[in-house]
């Protein structure tokens, strides 16, 4: 039982109160329902109280949705019931009915008569941004969630800007081709060359089928056609960057003067590369607490920043890792103890600033190498000498396709191993 609020008894039909059998005498399932049918009831009454019309619609959906769940059934639409639901299923929902203990609206909910709300593109896109993937952001930087939206909301604004602002519910399959062979012109336009990579058209075509399923099974519609379902472009095998040479990194990048004339803190990011194998955006957005350059062994730890003020993902669970300071990266670190504030968070600053000045002071032995090139370069390396396999998977980040077993051997041992690929160095270049 529970009271409607005063201020709301003139427009939720089950005022005054609501009365409502949970079907069990099991206390800690019927305290799981009521759960439900309250987070139903306040999403309803918080978007009446707002009384912005589609909020409403769409919170009376939901509501529905946690009505029929708390009464054991999974919400489906009345044409998803009519097209594949079994007859079981069917009679136990009205007979759920039939006993009068349901209101009118749960018992619309019940067969699936409670209309989908309507929503526009870009507000559904709002909706997975704030509701169906916030958790997913919340350890991200302030810089990784921009990029991150940056990159899907593209895909919105290429749609709306083709086919409109479109009710979620009025998208067809026609409208996706459409959008495909929007795409096809830039990826395989007749007569002329590529303006954009098949990856850039999968990465849209991919952004809408995700946003179209993640927001229809949150509504949920979880049988739903996707009218973006497998339409993507061949993908041609990515282009590796090539390495520096060992060769190269001597004779060349560690000359004395080579790099004076670059910024301090963007000259010892590009040091630590040679010895870490690092990515750039690693390098830039360590802070005091993850270099231990006063350690028995130095090292760096590559991990989440968890501050809530300024947390930061890494790139996948692998990445994380102690990499021993060796060689040029030591130097950099004894000097650098607190890391590149002027970089943290602006890893693409960082990467403009060092491809520019690799580029403009013939620091890149082609046109094919970038600051990337390092990490490629540190892989190599390793391998030549004959480090183990798995301990070069570990320094670099990447996923052992195994059982881990053990801490991956002490650091002492990666310290030794990696002393064996360390490269002569001046170091008054850093």
């Amino acid at each position: 039982m529970r009271r409607v609020p005063a201020r709301l008894q003139l427009v939720d039909e089950r005022s005054p109160s609501i009365r409502q059998s949970l079907k069990t005498g099991d206390l800690a399932l019927a305290r799981a329902k009521r759960d439900l049918l309250e987070e139903a009831d306040n999403a309803l009454w918080a978007s009446l109280l707002l009384d912005a019309p589609r909020d409403t619609a769409r919170a009376r959906y939901q509501a529905a949705v946690k009505r029929v769940e708390a009464l054991g059934f999974t919400f489906r639409s009345g044409a998803a019931l009519g097209k594949s639901a079994s007859l079981d299923d069917i009679i136990a929902r009205l007979e759920t009915i039939e006993n009068g203990s349901l209101s009118r609206e749960a018992s619309k909910a019940v067969v699936g008569a409670v209309p989908l709300p309507t929503v526009t593109v870009s507000k559904a896109f709002e909706i997975y941004v704030d509701e169906i993937v916030a958790d997913e952001l919340v350890n991200k930087s302030q810089n990784q969630r921009a990029q991150w939206k940056k990159v899907k909301r593209r895909a919105v604004n290429n749609f709306v800007d083709l086919v409109g602002d479109k009710e979620m519910t009025e998208i067809t399959r026609e409208d996706a081709q459409r959008f495909y062979r929007f795409w096809l012109e830039k990826v395989a336009p007749k007569g002329r060359k590529a303006t954009h990579s098949a990856s850039s058209g999968n990465r849209d075509l991919g952004n809408l089928r995700v946003l179209y399923e993640a927001y229809f099974t949150h509504m949920g519609e979880t049988d739903r056609f996707n009218p973006f379902s497998k339409l993507n472009f061949h993908e041609k095998k990515k282009r590796i960057r090539p390495p520096f040479s060992v060769e190269w990194i001597v004779g060349t990048i560690l000359k004395p003067g080579a790099m004076q004339t670059m910024n301090d803190e963007a000259r010892g990011v590009a040091l630590a590369l040679i010895e870490t194998g690092a990515r750039p955006s690693e390098i830039a957005n360590l802070t005091k607490q993850s270099i231990h350059i006063d350690a028995d062994i130095p090292h760096l730890s590559i991990e989440p920043r968890v501050d809530p003020e300024d947390p930061r993902e890494i790139k996948t669970a692998s990445s994380e890792r102690k990499l021993p300071l060796i060689g040029v990266a030591l130097e950099v670190f004894s000097r650098f103890p607190e890391g590149f504030p002027r970089y943290r968070n602006r890893e693409n600053d960082l990467s403009a600033t060092l491809n520019k000045y690799f580029r403009e002071n013939g620091l890149f032995p082609s046109r094919s190498h970038t600051i990337y090139s390092f990490r490629h370069s540190f892989e190599d390396r390793m391998k030549i000498a004959g480090l183990d396999p798995e301990l070069r998977m570990i320094l670099m980040g990447h996923t052992i396709d195994r059982p881990r077993y053990g801490a991956g051997g002490t650091m002492e041992w990666r310290q030794n191993e990696l002393k064996k690929i360390a490269l002569p160095f001046d170091p008054a270049i850093v």
